[in-house]
């Protein structure tokens, strides 16, 4: 048994009982040295160059999403053709790392973006609520896995979580992980959404940031984005320590994707100096860190642009999504 298997990790059988002892042996959550750090991280202000690196990053980590229920074919091939070209005045602008949709619209992504390099993240279980049979949302899964998804975004029980359920959070996790599995073994890529916002303390995020890695989760993920309270940087910077505390211990590195409210260019930044302070250079990069966004795009589009001309541009320079 090696260090990163979770039945050495937890000290023992994985059951609700070991899972409940290792998860609350996990140090508390400071809440005010949290936020405390977490607002002067949020103050820091960066050169112009660094500020150019950073717009670009951004765009390359961003998930360009639309997860309405008026979807249509027809709106999703219009983000994909905005997600291949951002700025249609500038060929050295970068392209997002991928494009996120409802499991139905993942063939019509896959479509029009093609070997582009851009993946498509489906989401999955039920989302937003994870309110379904286990069987349901593995179907889901394996549905979107199969018309090309290759990325699955599912969303935890938080019913479960909050009960202290832990090993049904735990065994829906890997059951969503094997569905994960393509027709020549491959797997699609797990981000594992805890929805923090109806976590309810700090030390639950931590807790379920935790179980979602143990589990074998490849990004843990803030929000839905349906819920009141989504990303915020006190969280972001929270499961940003789980990730690079759980490297340290295991040797496993898992990625982070703060979703819901990161609608401009300042908010981005702000993210991307958490991560360069709190986890390191290494996760600055979209294999370790994405943005799920549906108009942040926008926003660093202009500002780019800003940058390189001193001039904002018109309002036709951008999509209105």
């Amino acid at each position: 048994m090696t260090k990163n298997e979770p039945e050495a990790i937890v000290g023992g059988k994985i059951t609700n009982l070991s899972l409940r002892r290792w998860l609350h042996s996990l140090p508390g959550v400071d809440k005010v040295g949290l936020e405390s750090r977490a607002a002067g991280l949020g103050t820091r202000s960066i050169k112009t160059t660094s500020k150019t690196w950073a717009l670009d990053a951004a765009i390359k980590m961003m998930d360009l999403t639309t997860l309405e229920g008026m979807d249509t074919p027809e709106r999703v091939r219009s983000l994909c053709l905005k997600a291949l070209t951002p700025d249609p005045t500038d060929p050295d602008c970068p392209r997002p790392a991928a494009i996120c949709v409802y499991g139905d619209m993942v063939s019509v992504a896959k479509q029009i973006l093609g070997k582009s390099g851009i993946y498509v993240a489906a989401v999955a279980t039920a989302f937003p609520s994870g309110r379904a049979s286990v069987a349901v949302k593995l179907q889901d899964t394996k549905d979107a896995v199969k018309a090309g998804a290759d990325e699955i975004d599912m969303v935890i029980d938080r019913g479960a979580f909050l009960s202290g359920n832990y090993l049904e959070v735990y065994k829906q996790i890997q059951a969503v992980k094997n569905a994960c599995t393509r027709a020549d073994g491959s797997k699609a890529h797990l981000k594992v959404i805890l929805e923090t916002g109806e976590l309810q303390t700090y030390d639950n995020i931590r807790r379920a940031s935790y179980l979602a890695m143990l589990a074998g989760g490849d990004f843990i993920k803030t929000s839905t984005g349906k819920v009141t309270v989504n990303a915020t940087i006190p969280i972001n910077l929270l499961m940003l320590q789980a990730v690079r505390d759980w490297y340290d211990q295991t040797g496993v590195l898992i990625g982070v994707k703060p979703a819901g409210g990161i609608r401009t260019a300042k908010d981005a930044i702000k993210y991307l100096v958490v991560v360069k302070e709190v986890a390191g250079e290494r996760w600055l990069s979209p294999d370790l860190f994405r943005f799920g966004a549906s108009s942040l795009l926008n926003d660093v589009l202009m500002q780019r642009q800003k940058l390189k001309t001193g001039n904002y541009s018109g309002p036709d320079y951008v999509t209105v999504d």
